[in-house]
């Protein structure tokens, strides 16, 4: 796989406190690169706040929706690159907060990307998710060239954030701006997520703080990945970018493999010996697709990305990530930073 050659600071990544952003965050400091943020306040048990993150960089407290604030801290700061992951990311909360979800996601992406071209920003990476594709549930492994289309308020949301970043695209086609890359990755996990109404994250309170656990779908079939996976990949395509002739482009990060049921899951966290009490929920598949797949063809052969963890590498890797922070009691930077080193050790930077 090849390497990061020209990554330069700094790198603005907006949702710098949520689970993603912070191992984005580790991940450009262990290469050697200068991060500031800019997101909304970290929740109490998020990996932001396990790690003690408060002001280790320049960041700024704030709403991507407030594009006065957002545009004066790009005056001060001045970006080169900017990864956007600031975001509504779940599906459940979409149904509660519809209106709420579509102004983060879509005006709040409009307002990065005009403050990454008023600010000369090189490249803007702006990640949407595998859920923007139009599924019928055939399990078909999606491409970057096919269809898309929301079934969900979240979904919807993101599909509205690629025709905005398609519109910007268009912007600087015509007048200058930044190239625009949007970035699509599967289930992400690892250690660190906390959140609720996500499989991972509702296993680990299960093993570890004695929360009850509620199963839905155990059929329904997800690409699972390590979080450092996909997060190497967006930095791979940004800095594709920087060198290519396309204003816009985007790619697919997935596993090698077929995703994996709920059920493989389960079963995949016992291989490490816990044993799993659950109770299932009905899913409603109008509302929640039942299969997803990805195809990463493009990444591999465009980008030379490939996945270093298999998913259920990913799946023992987030519980032991539990077990070295809760149990053993070892710093929880430690273990972030050994597992980056893990990466590191397998491409070349």
């Amino acid at each position: 796989m090849e390497g990061l050659k020209s990554l330069s600071g700094p790198v603005l990544v907006t949702g710098h406190t949520g689970f993603k952003g912070m191992w984005l965050t580790l991940l450009l400091q262990k290469i050697g690169v200068e991060v500031i943020g800019y997101s909304l306040d970290a929740e109490r048990e998020s990996l932001y706040s396990r790690l003690k993150k408060t002001d280790a960089i320049s960041e700024k407290i704030g709403n991507i929706e407030d594009f006065e604030s957002l545009d004066s801290f790009f005056a001060k700061h001045k970006p080169s690159l900017v990864m956007h992951l600031a975001a509504q990311p779940l599906v459940n909360k979409s149904y509660e907060f519809p209106i709420e979800t579509f102004r983060t996601n879509v005006m709040g992406t409009a307002n990065v990307l005009e403050a990454s071209r008023r600010h000369e920003v090189q490249v803007v990476g702006v990640v949407t998710t595998d859920k923007v594709y139009s599924n019928d549930n055939s399990g078909v492994r999606f491409q970057e060239e096919n269809p898309l289309f929301g079934h969900d308020p979240y979904s919807a949301s993101k599909v509205a954030t690629e025709s905005v970043a398609s519109a910007w695209s268009s912007i600087s086609r015509h007048s200058g701006g930044p190239k625009i890359t949007t970035l699509r990755a599967g289930n992400v996990i690892g250690g660190g997520d906390f959140a609720e109404n996500r499989l991972l994250p509702d296993i680990v309170r299960s093993i570890f703080f004695e929360e009850k656990l509620a199963i839905r779908g155990k059929s329904s079939t997800r690409p699972w990945q390590h979080v450092l996976d996909p997060l190497f990949g967006y930095l791979l395509a940004v800095e594709s970018a920087l060198h290519s002739g396309n204003i816009s482009n985007n790619f697919n990060f997935g596993p090698s493999e077929s995703s994996l049921s709920v059920e493989e899951v389960l079963g995949t966290v016992e291989e490490l010996g816990y044993l799993l009490e659950y109770d299932e929920i009905a899913v409603d598949e109008k509302y929640e697709a039942k299969n997803l797949d990805l195809d990463s063809s493009k990444s591999c052969r465009e980008l030379n990305w490939k996945p270093i963890w298999t998913q259920g590498e990913a799946i023992k890797s987030t519980i032991t990530w539990w077990n070295d922070t809760i149990k053993r009691g070892l710093p929880p930077q430690e273990v972030c930073l050994n597992e980056i080193a893990h990466l590191l050790t397998r491409v070349k930077v």
